[in-house]
């Protein structure tokens, strides 16, 4: 630990207690309250650069890829030190674009470094003041393998934490998963990878926790096996889990779904869309044809499901819950069969949908129908998901930039704010600011304390 308990929770405690922020202003996981990448907050900064509208900016202890999230006035996120080998394969996302390809860089932004096998490698997990960035505690974790081969864009520290409040649960590439308190304390830890099966999907593991009334839902798509499983938040036991065969890959994050015949789990894989009960893991419905390397997340917007498939050209559609059986020809609303993103998630706002690809052709569709409202071009290479607030829609590129897009009917690009770092990892919205995570760097955009 980076110091002692006592200071950390007398930290935390000053910390919360200063902070002063609603609980509405919590992002608690990957793409926020409801998980759509959606936030009510208002006056939220249109411009900045490195020495405008930057409240704060932290260095953290590793790399990594995961993005943040806020609970009162902390700020959480994972990294991982050490590095590990990397697959034989790195496909670009804009390989057929030179001019961007050349833009494309590894994690920390270094090809040449080798793999030191003896090198210990550590996970991290870093609290951060919300208000000014100050670090108020860290939990270190030795990495145990079997250990995966990656992508060179990301390493083990990539799936997203999440919290309730009480409990902040850190999951890692390896499988490992930790449950710490709100002041950095240990309360379970687990090792998915040694207790199930090895995680050996192909360039490393990508999806992020849920949680789910008492329950935190883990989707492990692998070669070897393929499952879900849910585990009691408290206490890290199994309450449930639903074995999917082997060879499916997905790295991308479950999403929970109310209707009026009960709760969904929405599974985006290979073979197809799931979805499950998620209290007991009972398969209810399944729809849609294979597609390689899911990575987006589905959203839901007025008791309608919106998602596109990724890899590339990937069709995006609109699919009613609440089905049995296989319900592709009975419950998929709209289907536009190309245009949809690689990996970057879709964002539903305001009776449109916005979507750009790996190379940044950006899409605004209508929900009703999913009709081309109009399209555009941004010059970047994207991968994170964008986030909608305050009448704009946020993308953040890999090349470093964020553009800013009014929301609406016509194409309307208000800005581009470049900070000369790398990002892959999402934004989050709390309380008047975007939080930016770099390979390596936390900032905070809006204005200062």
């Amino acid at each position: 630990m980076l110091m002692s308990g006592t200071m950390r929770g007398a930290l935390v405690a000053l910390a919360v207690m200063l902070g002063g922020v609603p609980m509405a202003a919590n992002w608690p996981q990957w793409r926020g309250p409801s998980a759509r990448g959606v936030s009510n907050a208002s006056h939220l900064p249109t411009t900045w650069s490195k020495g405008e509208n930057v409240a704060w900016s932290a260095a953290l202890g590793g790399l990594g890829s995961s993005s943040p999230i806020v609970w009162g006035d902390q700020v959480f996120v994972t990294s991982q030190v050490g590095r590990l080998t990397l697959s034989g394969s790195h496909p670009m996302l804009a390989r057929d674009d030179a001019a961007l390809v050349a833009r494309e860089k590894p994690i920390g932004g270094r090809r040449d470094q080798p793999s030191d096998p003896s090198a210990p490698i550590v996970f991290i997990v870093e609290s951060f003041s919300r208000s000014d960035g100050r670090r108020l505690w860290e939990y270190r974790l030795q990495a145990r393998g079997p250990f995966p081969t990656l992508h060179e864009k990301h390493n083990l520290a990539t799936p997203t934490p999440v919290t309730d409040g009480e409990h902040v649960f850190a999951w890692f590439g390896t499988g490992q998963i930790v449950a710490l308190d709100m002041r950095g304390g240990v309360v379970w830890s687990k090792h998915l990878g040694e207790e199930y099966s090895p995680f050996d999907i192909n360039w490393g593991h990508g999806s992020s926790p849920v949680l789910y009334k008492d329950l935190l839902i883990l989707l492990c798509d692998h070669e070897s096996a393929s499952y879900v499983v849910a585990l009691e938040a408290r206490t890290g036991k199994q309450r449930w889990k639903a074995d999917r065969g082997k060879g499916r890959a997905s790295y991308s994050t479950p999403l929970v779904v109310s209707t009026e015949s009960g709760d969904e789990l929405l599974v985006n894989s290979s073979e197809r869309i799931d979805g499950y009960d998620p209290a007991t893991g009972a398969l209810l419905w399944y729809a849609d044809a294979p597609r390689q390397s899911p990575i987006p997340s589905a959203v839901v917007h007025d008791g309608l499901i919106y998602m596109t498939r990724g890899y590339r050209n990937s069709p995006y559609l609109a699919l009613r819950p609440g089905g049995r059986g296989d319900v592709t020809a009975s419950h998929v609303v709209w289907r536009a069969p190309g245009g949809g993103s690689y990996a970057a998630s879709l964002v539903a706002y305001e009776g449109l949908l916005y979507l750009t690809n790996d190379v940044g052709v950006l899409t605004c569709a209508d929900m009703k129908t999913g009709e081309r409202v109009w399209q555009t071009r941004l010059d970047g290479v994207f991968f994170a998901s964008p986030v909608a607030a305050d009448g704009k829609i946020y993308f953040l590129s890999q090349t470093g930039e964020t553009f800013v897009v009014k929301a609406g009917r016509t194409p309307d690009i208000l800005a581009r704010n470049d900070l000369g770092e790398r990002f892959v990892a999402s934004p989050a919205i709390s309380n008047g600011r975007i939080f930016l995570r770099s390979d390596d760097r936390l900032f905070a955009i809006g204005k200062g304390t």
